[in-house]
């Protein structure tokens, strides 16, 4: 059974998300901001990486200063065990699902940028998520895993992202929001399977129903098929 590496800010915000890997076959191994293992003593066990949401990745990163208007709320421990651990997996070449902040990260990594608010995308004063549409590109990883490309509803809780001129040149787009040209998909086209996503396919609602169409949930599936095939390699 392959053994998928999370990170999170909390034991709370994973519950979600190691919900949806549990359901497709994988074990997990959550990591949170204070823990200090190495990548190395992480990557020696785990077949695949998770990086989930908030807080905000901070400024510096990026070569940037916090705007004073744009409500950063960044951690600096979440980067400290992230952005190691995120560098050593994509030399492994482990499969990676990012997912909003994840998706950031990795943008950073690879050397893009972020904006710093976008209020349009943000959840309401009481967290509910907003929702708009995006356009997944078809014959792109994502597309494949979810089974389609095209126009889908998803939701948003963010408040930071990017657009095409804030891209990591070696990352491609694989999703946007034709309204606004916020990138929604980014994937690496020099890795076996990382890919990331703005929106949050591990939340449901109120009455325990996904928010985004239930085939996002091939996001999921695929990580942990992807990390599968991992160990059969080893063990072979």
């Amino acid at each position: 059974m392959p053994l998928i590496a999370v990170i999170a800010s909390n034991e709370r915000d994973a519950e979600q998300y190691l919900e949806a890997v549990r359901a497709h076959g994988a074990e997990t191994l959550l990591l949170l901001p204070g823990q200090h293992p190495t990548p190395d003593e992480i990557l020696a066990r785990a077949d695949g990486l998770l990086i989930t949401g908030r807080p905000d990745v901070q400024p510096s990163e990026y070569g940037a200063t916090p705007d004073p208007d744009a409500g950063v709320r960044s951690s600096p421990g979440r980067d400290t065990l992230e952005l190691p651990l995120l560098r050593a997996a994509l030399a492994r070449d482990l499969p990676i699902l990012a997912i909003c902040r994840g998706m950031q990260a990795l943008n950073v990594l690879f050397g893009g940028r972020l904006l710093q608010d976008l209020p349009g995308h943000r959840a309401d004063a009481q967290g509910n998520s907003a929702f708009h549409h995006i356009w997944i590109a078809p014959g792109s990883k994502l597309a494949a895993a979810i089974g389609s490309g095209g126009l889908v509803k998803v939701n948003s809780i963010h408040h930071q992202g990017l657009r095409e001129a804030q891209k990591a040149p070696a990352l491609m787009a694989s999703a946007y929001s034709p309204d606004d040209r916020i990138v929604e998909g980014l994937e690496s086209p020099k890795h076996t399977w990382v890919v990331g996503v703005q929106f949050h396919p591990e939340r449901k609602n109120a009455k325990g129903r996904w928010e985004c169409p239930p085939q996002f949930q091939g996001l999921f599936a695929t990580l942990a098929r992807k990390a599968g095939e991992r160990v059969n390699k080893v063990t072979a």
